[in-house]
């Protein structure tokens, strides 16, 4: 093992997750607030974040959350909210093709998006030189990726014992630090003024979907528009 890859290690990743956890935590608080609103029982709760595991499609689920349940309504719309990990695991999926299979299944459960955003962010800039299997050990992926799961399960639990903690999460307003974070999240996979027209087409594409159609898909359509502006800049060798 060289150096670099030692450097990279499953300590090194867990603290690059740490400021991620501190914006990720807040958000698990108020899910638990909000289930408990709902009238959902904890241990049901526990099973949907410990199962699913992608904050997104739990919020939509839970603002659904009614009798009659919507059963057919709530899959769907949690399909069409997580299925931006397809897009996710095939950008990382170089990264991780020396594996066998009974170690990349584990590794794409725990992918949320803030542990993808750092791998993948660590990965590009470390594949410059060495093979795509040594630009992202899988020590490294855990360590950014594992500690979001039970910081996910354990805060959205609490959230849901103790809802009045909401109250100093808007009074310190912890709410701005999950978009925050994302933003600065994007810092990390800038690759010059070839980036700019990828991400403007998928902001306007997103933006324009969220205004004209109802429901959740302007997260594919921005998703999609913005790969085929990638792909198209990459044919053309822009």
């Amino acid at each position: 093992m060289t150096t670099h890859q030692h450097s990279l290690s499953f300590s090194r990743g867990v603290k690059d997750a740490i400021p991620l956890l501190l914006a990720v935590a807040p958000y698990g608080v108020i899910l638990g607030i909000q289930a408990a609103s709902q009238g959902i029982p904890p241990w049901q709760l526990g099973l949907m974040t410990s199962m699913n595991f992608a904050g997104g499609s739990e919020f939509a689920a839970i603002s659904l959350w009614h009798a009659p349940l919507p059963v057919l309504t709530i899959v769907m719309l949690t399909f069409l909210i997580n299925s931006r990990h397809i897009i996710m695991g095939a950008a990382i999926a170089p990264y991780l093709k020396h594996l066998p299979l009974r170690k990349i299944l584990p590794a794409l459960f725990l992918m949320g998006d803030e542990g993808w955003a750092v791998s993948y962010a660590s990965a590009v800039r470390n594949a410059s030189g060495m093979p795509d299997a040594k630009a992202l050990p899988l020590a490294y992926y855990l360590g950014v990726c594992f500690p979001f799961y039970p910081v996910w399960v354990l805060f959205s639990l609490a959230g849901y014992l103790l809802p009045s903690v909401q109250d100093h999460i808007q009074s310190l307003g912890l709410a701005m630090a999950f978009p925050a974070i994302f933003i600065v999240l994007l810092k990390g996979m800038w690759r010059g003024n070839q980036t700019i027209l990828p991400w403007c087409t998928s902001l306007l594409v997103s933006a324009a979907t969220f205004i004209l159609v109802p429901g959740h898909s302007y997260v594919l359509a921005g998703a999609f528009s913005g790969m085929l502006v990638a792909w198209l800049q990459a044919r053309r060798g822009v």
